[in-house]
């Protein structure tokens, strides 16, 4: 309906400028979340969307802007496929960009990526 498209456009435009944290800018940070690979025709992937759940940005409408990464890879990698869970490593930069898939609150410069494999406690 027009009513729930309007609301959605509403929440769509608080969630695009969701506020970041600022505590890990311009910082060595390591984190793992589920790749969203930005154009799945290419044989190696330079760049790609870190997001917190699975199915985020694909089946689902996108998380809010600072629940997202984009992850700029120092090296392309050919081994990665959207909804891959890894850990990615580098430093963190706060920075809104409209991907055409998803806008996000920060960008990381990745100097590692790799397999996410649960750590034993």
């Amino acid at each position: 309906s027009e009513a729930a498209d309007a609301a959605m456009q509403r929440l769509r435009k608080k969630w695009d400028s969701a506020p970041i944290e600022t505590k890990y800018i311009n910082q060595g940070i390591k984190i793992a979340g589920y790749a969203v690979t930005l154009d799945a025709n290419k044989k190696s992937i330079s760049e790609f969307l870190l997001v917190p759940y699975f199915g985020a940005c694909i089946h689902l409408p996108p998380p809010p802007a600072n629940q997202i990464i984009l992850v700029k890879l120092a090296k392309p990698v050919t081994k990665l496929a959207s909804m891959d869970t890894v850990w990615v490593e580098g430093v963190l930069r706060d920075a809104r960009v409209d991907t055409g898939l998803a806008v996000t609150g920060y960008t990381l410069d990745a100097a590692r990526t790799y397999p996410y494999v649960e750590q034993k406690r």
